[in-house]
C-alpha cells in the first residue's frame, strides 16, 4: 500500500513505490532501515556519496541516546561535517556561488522552494543545530501530512532510532539491510546530494541563464531546467517593454527568480535523440498547451504541460520522439528519483501546481540544459547586439521587398515541414509581393540563444507592416555559419 509506514523502537522500516517511467511502468521497493541516520536521506547519504570517512569526534554529538538541545556542542555534528565537505568544494564554472547553510541563508532560500521541501530543509537545520527533539516533532508532522515523501520518512526513522540507542555513525544500517537495499539507498543518496547542493550553490541575485538574451513582456514567465542538479527554476519577467520596432535596441532579459524546485528527468539521462530512448531533450522550447488532469492517468498527477519537442533544430538534426511534458507525480508517490521518467520533466504535485497557476501556454519558454550557466544580464549585451545587427538587416530587406537580398539571409539547410529553401521560397515571394515595399516592424521580440556544437538563436516576434494594426506572430531559428547568422526555419506560432 503506497504511503504505508511503521516504526519500531530502534528500528525503522519503510515501504514505498517509485513509478519508473514518464509514461508508464513502475518498480517497487521495500527497505528495512536500522537507523538511516539523522540525515538519513539528507546528510550521511551525501557524505557517503562523496566518499567521506566517518570520524569518532564527528559522530560524538549523535552518539547520545538522549536528544541534545545544545546547538553549541563542542564537536561538530555529522551534518555539519558533511556540509563543510561540500562547501569546501570549489565553485564550478556555472556562475553559481557557494553559500553556507545558515539560518539566514535558509530564510532567503526557503520562500523559493516548494512548501514540503522547505519543511524538510527546516528539519535539516534543526539537526545541524543538534535540536533533535524539535526535528523529530517536525519530521512527524511532515510525514503525517505527506506519508509518501520517502526522504522525510527516512529522516523520521533515524530520529526515532536516536530516542532509544546511540547511533554508531550516520547511516547506521545493518549490513544485511544495506546489501538488500543497495539500489534504493543509492537512489536516495543521489536525491539527497542534489537537494543539498540546491541549498549550498545558489544563483547570484539578478543573474540569468545565458540562454535568455531578451524576453518579450508577452512572456510573463520563463522556466530553466538544470538536469545536473535536478532543479527547475521559475522566473517572473520584469522587463520593461521597449517602444518601437526592431530598429530599437532591445533590453536585456530582466528575470526575477520566484521558484526553485526539485525535478526528475529521463531514466537514461538527457540529450534525447530517438523515440523510446528514455532521455529528456535539451534545448529551447515553449509550452504548447495545458492538459486536464481529469483526462490523464494518475501517473501524471496534477496535470501536464507539453512542450514543442522536437523543435526546428531537433528536426534538422534528425531527432525523433514526442510527448515530452512537464507534469506531476502519481498519487502514491511524493517525489521521484533524479532519473525516473521516459523523458518528461517531473515535479511533485504541489510544486507542479505552483507552476501551473502561473505560466501561460505558447508564450512561456522552457530551457532544458545539462548545466545552466548564470551571468549578470549585462554580460549578454555583446552577443545580443551582434545578433540584432543580422536581424535588423533581414528586417530592412523585407521592408524594401528586395527578394534577392532577402534570400541571402536564409541558410541552404532551411527546412520547414519537409520543404527545403527552394520549395518554400515561393511562399516568401507571395508574402513579399502582397505586402509591397512597406516598413516592417517587429513587435514583442524575444531572443533565446542555444549553444552546443552549433550556435543557434530562437527568435519570436510579431511582424506588422506599416499601415496595419495587426500581424502574424512568427518564430525563426537562426544558425551561425562561418560567422554569419542564417535562418534555417521560419513559420507562424
Amino acid at each position: 500500500m503506497a504511503g504505508r509506514r511503521y516504526f519500531q523502537r530502534g528500528h525503522a522500516s519503510v515501504s514505498a513505490t517509485f513509478p519508473g517511467s514518464g509514461h508508464g511502468g513502475s518498480y517497487r521497493w521495500a527497505v528495512g532501515v536500522g537507523g538511516l541516520a539523522a540525515a538519513a536521506a539528507a546528510m550521511w547519504l551525501i557524505s557517503s556519496y562523496l566518499g567521506r570517512e566517518s570520524t569518532n569526534d564527528a559522530a560524538a554529538p549523535m552518539a547520545s541516546g538522549a536528544p541534545s538541545t545544545d546547538a553549541s556542542a563542542p564537536a561538530p555534528s555529522l551534518l555539519n561535517s558533511a556540509l563543510a565537505k561540500i562547501q569546501r568544494s570549489p565553485t564550478r564554472a556555472s556562475g553559481l556561488m557557494s553559500v553556507d547553510l545558515s539560518e539566514d541563508s535558509l530564510k532567503r532560500t526557503e520562500p523559493l522552494m516548494g512548501k514540503a521541501e522547505a519543511r524538510l530543509v527546516g528539519i535539516y537545520e534543526l539537526i545541524r543545530q543538534a535540536r533533535h527533539r524539535e526535528a523529530l516533532e517536525q519530521a512527524e508532522a511532515l510525514t503525517k501530512d505527506l506519508p509518501n515523501f520517502q526522504l522525510a520518512q527516512l529522516v523520521l526513522g533515524d530520529l526515532l532510532t536516536l530516542q532509544t540507542r546511540p547511533l554508531r555513525t550516520l547511516g547506521d544500517v545493518p549490513d544485511t539491510k544495506a546489501l538488500a537495499a543497495e539500489q534504493q539507498l543509492s537512489v536516495l543518496r543521489e536525491q539527497s546530494r542534489r537537494r543539498l547542493l540546491a541549498l549550498t550553490e545558489r544563483p547570484p541575485e539578478g543573474a540569468v541563464p545565458t540562454q535568455f538574451l531578451s524576453l518579450s513582456t508577452q512572456s510573463r514567465h520563463a522556466i530553466a531546467v538544470d538536469a545536473s542538479r535536478s532543479r527547475l527554476y521559475l522566473f517572473e519577467n520584469i522587463s520593461v517593454r521597449a517602444d518601437g520596432g526592431a530598429d530599437k535596441t532591445q533590453s536585456p532579459a530582466r528575470l526575477k527568480l520566484i521558484g526553485d524546485y526539485y525535478i526528475s528527468v529521463g531514466q537514461s539521462g538527457i540529450d534525447k535523440l530517438l523515440e523510446g530512448d528514455l532521455r529528456t531533450p535539451v534545448g529551447v522550447y515553449y509550452i504548447t498547451s495545458s492538459l486536464d488532469p481529469s483526462r490523464l492517468p494518475d501517473l501524471y498527477g496534477s496535470g501536464a504541460l507539453p512542450i514543442n519537442y522536437p523543435n526546428a533544430l531537433d528536426v534538422q538534426r534528425g531527432k525523433t520522439g514526442s510527448g515530452i511534458w512537464l507534469h506531476g507525480s502519481p498519487s502514491e508517490q511524493f517525489a521521484r528519483p533524479p532519473l525516473a521518467s521516459e523523458g518528461c520533466v517531473v515535479l511533485s504535485n504541489p510544486d507542479f501546481e505552483s507552476i501551473l497557476a502561473r505560466v501561460e501556454t505558447r508564450t512561456t519558454p522552457v530551457v532544458i540544459a545539462n548545466e545552466l550557466n548564470w551571468v549578470d544580464p549585462s554580460a549578454l549585451d555583446q552577443d545580443r547586439r551582434r545578433f540584432e545587427a543580422s536581424l535588423e538587416a533581414w528586417r530592412q530587406s523585407k521592408s524594401k521587398g528586395n527578394l534577392d537580398q532577402l534570400r541571402t539571409h536564409y541558410s541552404e539547410q532551411f527546412n520547414n515541414q519537409g520543404q527545403n529553401l527552394n520549395d518554400w521560397w515561393p511562399h516568401m515571394t507571395s508574402e513579399v509581393k502582397a505586402q509591397g515595399a512597406r516598413e516592417v516592424q517587429l513587435k514583442d521580440l524575444s531572443m533565446l540563444n542555444w549553444r552546443d556544437k552549433d550556435d543557434t538563436m530562437v527568435v519570436t516576434f510579431g511582424e506588422v507592416a506599416q499601415g496595419q494594426t495587426r500581424g502574424l506572430t512568427k518564430r525563426q531559428y537562426w544558425i551561425r555559419e562561418e560567422d554569419q547568422w542564417k535562418i534555417f526555419y521560419e513559420g507562424p506560432v
